[in-house]
């Protein structure tokens, strides 16, 4: 064999050396992306697409460890949802739960955390300058209160009970206690057709319409997803 073949002869063996490497790479490659989606799948919510109760919660902590004096902590509840389920079925339902979790998630942007902690509750933690809190939570209920138009044509009338607490008035960064304060403003402005944030009194309530009001390093919220 001349030197010409002897080096193409060994540039062949370790092309396919190469190639026969890759194959078991590219498996893991593949493998690994399937199992990345299957993580990621487990950390949303099948029906919404938003943070499950245990990923919104280590989200939320670290976005108050890192902005805690800046951000604000928003509650909401569907109101009247299971008159649109018994009424206009479970698929009416669906789809105002679904339609509310895109409005909270435009709302919030792409820097917060909205999460769908079970049922007809909601949460979301951003980024938000106390002076603009009002205004903002006035903007959220106008879109929470706009009808939504199923894909039959059919219109269902909805509405929301939004409540918020801010670490400053809490006065602390205590996941639990900004939840709570802003769980029991929620509850005083209930059915109100306005958003109520949360003032010093909210923040000694122990416990709202018989929920647990939440212990250091657990979910306030009882109803499962």
């Amino acid at each position: 064999m001349t030197p010409v073949l002897r080096v193409q002869a060994r540039i062949g063996q370790r092309a396919l050396l190469l190639t026969i490497a890759a194959v078991p790479l590219t498996g893991w490659a593949v493998h690994a992306v399937a199992l990345h989606k299957q993580l990621a799948a487990t950390r949303r919510d099948a029906l919404t697409g938003l943070l499950r109760r245990e990923s919104y919660t280590a989200r939320t902590r670290r976005i108050l460890a890192r902005h805690g004096e800046d951000v604000a902590v928003v509650l909401i509840d569907q109101d009247h949802f299971k008159a649109v389920n018994d009424t206009m079925g479970h698929a009416a339902g669906d789809a105002v739960l679904t339609e509310t979790a895109a409005r909270l998630t435009a709302w919030a942007g792409p820097r917060a955390a909205v999460g769908r902690p079970g049922g007809d509750e909601f949460a979301v933690i951003l980024q938000m300058p106390a002076t603009h809190l009002e205004q903002r939570l006035a903007q959220l209920v106008r879109m929470l209160h706009t009808p939504v138009v199923l894909d039959d044509g059919r219109t269902v009338d909805v509405a929301a009970s939004v409540g918020a607490a801010t670490p400053h008035v809490v006065g602390s960064r205590d996941l639990s206690l900004v939840q709570r304060a802003a769980d029991a403003a929620l509850y005083d402005g209930k059915h109100s057709g306005r958003a109520a944030v949360a003032a010093p009194v909210h923040t000694t309530v122990p416990s709202i319409n018989g929920r647990r009001a939440g212990r250091p390093g657990t979910a306030m919220w009882g109803r499962a997803a």
